[in-house]
């Protein structure tokens, strides 16, 4: 490709981290994206009737997401992300009303497991035994077949599999899990420090890397669909827009980074995972206190709650069984959980906030081992194209780390070829 331009279909965050890649090594690059907006499920936006800004969704960064630490230092937003400072995770026994406060040290030796007041309560040292087995998970098991149905299960490894893969836990490939824990907790404490925005998604992830990028001289095209790709003698030669035809020189690169189900209709041959798994996030309009804070579930409808300035909002995760349900029951079965979570008084009968409901029925590829077989490699047949997003073969499931990871294996590959 010589030096060409490359084109990148989808703002979200594997087409801005392949973005970012090109420039820095100097390519020109072009996105564009079908929306008013970049950032894709990772963006905030204002909620008129909550009269607050929220996020389309909640996510929980760890110190030892490496990509993601990489992609904001590089854009200069590292400093956006706030959190304890230390790997410490709260969690609540709805139930029972239990608390605790789980504490790996910051070493990659394990010692926490030996200290009560660090691990799980109600476990033993035995119990983190059969990680082992989870981190020499192969083949098709789902993650409940490798895990003894203990303490630890219920109350750690159970909740950890549901939010990483966004899967049941009798469906989720336990490789995938393993994965994610030989990033992170196998590294040790120092590896899993939670971290989160200040202020918002759009403010840490999407805003400086669209800053960062305008000002290297990349362009982005919003309200920009691709219609089709114009393919001939195994190159992408044109992109049919809304706006009309955009040529592709002979020296030009193309990245495609939209979700799986839009780049099946424009890549012919390409079969993209085809079965999803929906998340659900409740925000309820509370004068929280402005820093952000964090806990587990364990027993409740939801799985996290996340106080934030202005409002608190619930993930609810590998929510297909909840997906139909009425946008006032889902609220109405939250609430509860909220309340006792952040220690709220007790209200008058019917005295639930203002709550928006927000439900995304494809947020991610399900987490299974038939999925996991229809997952594309960046490469592909097509001389001057590469596949990018989460849902592509980066042998993590679908997370932020991943979108980010395979956005920089797109571009890595056009880089190769030039």
């Amino acid at each position: 490709m010589n030096g060409g331009q490359i084109h990148i279909i989808g703002a979200g965050l594997a087409g801005l981290s392949a973005a970012i890649t090109l420039t820095e090594a100097g390519r020109a690059v072009t996105l564009h994206e079908s929306g008013p907006a970049a950032g894709g499920r990772c963006r905030s936006y204002f909620d008129r009737a909550l009269g607050c800004r929220v996020d389309n969704g909640n996510h929980l960064l760890l110190s030892g997401n490496r990509a993601a630490m990489d992609f904001l230092q590089r854009i200069g937003a590292r400093e956006t992300l706030t959190g304890p400072g230390t790997p410490e995770f709260p969690f609540m026994d709805i139930p029972t009303g239990q608390r605790w406060l789980l504490r790996p040290n910051t070493g990659k030796i394990p010692w926490w497991i030996l200290s009560r007041t660090r691990r799980v309560p109600g476990t033993q040292l035995r119990d983190y035994l059969g990680l082992l087995a989870l981190q020499r998970a192969r083949g098709d098991k789902p993650v409940a077949e490798i895990l003894s149905k203990n303490t630890l299960y219920r109350r750690l490894l159970e909740p950890l599999a549901i939010a990483a893969l966004n899967t049941p836990p009798d469906q989720a490939l336990a490789r995938l899990l393993a994965a994610v824990v030989n990033e992170t907790l196998a590294r040790g404490g120092g590896a899993c420090i939670p971290c989160f925005p200040r202020e918002g998604m759009s403010e840490t992830f999407i805003d400086p890397a669209l800053h960062w990028l305008t000002a290297r001289g990349g362009k982005i095209a919003f309200n920009r669909r691709i219609a089709a790709l114009r393919i001939v003698n195994n190159r992408i030669v044109a992109l049919d827009t809304t706006d009309g035809p955009v040529p592709i020189a002979a020296q030009d690169g193309v990245v495609l980074a939209t979700p799986p189900w839009i780049a099946g209709d424009l890549l012919p041959g390409l079969n993209p995972p085809n079965a999803f798994q929906a998340i659900i996030n409740v925000h309820f309009r509370l004068d929280t206190p402005a820093a952000h804070s964090f806990i587990g579930l364990i027993g409740g409808t939801a799985e996290w709650v996340f106080a934030k300035p202005g409002h608190a909002s619930v993930t609810i995760s590998a929510a297909n069984r909840l997906v139909d349900n009425s946008a006032e029951d889902l609220a109405a079965a939250t609430w509860p959980d909220v309340r006792k979570a952040l220690n709220l008084p007790e209200p008058m009968p019917n005295d639930m906030p203002l709550w928006r409901v927000v439900k995304e029925r494809r947020a991610t590829f399900a987490a299974t081992a038939a999925q996991e077989r229809r997952r594309p490699a960046a490469r592909t047949s097509i001389t001057n194209l590469a596949l990018a997003g989460d849902w592509t073969a980066t042998n993590l499931p679908a997370t932020i780390e991943g979108a980010i990871r395979s956005g920089r294996a797109a571009a890595e590959i056009l880089l190769a070829a030039s």
